[in-house]
């Protein structure tokens, strides 16, 4: 699956991460747009590479569920690096 398809489920993936993680994100809805992004990039890379599951191949159900985790975990570093940048 090419990096455009995972840019695509990155935008969707940002937006179901920002509904289960619901609260104040500083930088707003475009930082939120960019984490989904590259959280959809690193659940491509997580899911292909790291776990090798062979479902990550094309939009699928499965592919989407690794852009989602990608964008859970960024979103919960990036909440936890800038809570620590203001304190």
């Amino acid at each position: 699956m090419g990096v455009l398809s995972w840019i695509l489920f990155g935008l969707i993936a940002g937006a179901i991460a920002k509904l289960v993680l619901p609260g104040s994100d500083p930088g707003g809805i475009f930082v939120t747009i960019i984490v989904g992004v590259l959280g959809g990039l690193l659940g491509g890379w997580l899911g292909s590479s790291v776990f090798d599951s062979g479902g990550v191949s094309g939009f699928n159900l499965t592919s989407f569920v690794w852009a989602v985790i990608g964008s859970l975990i960024l979103l919960v570093l990036y909440r936890l690096v800038s809570r620590r940048a203001r304190a």
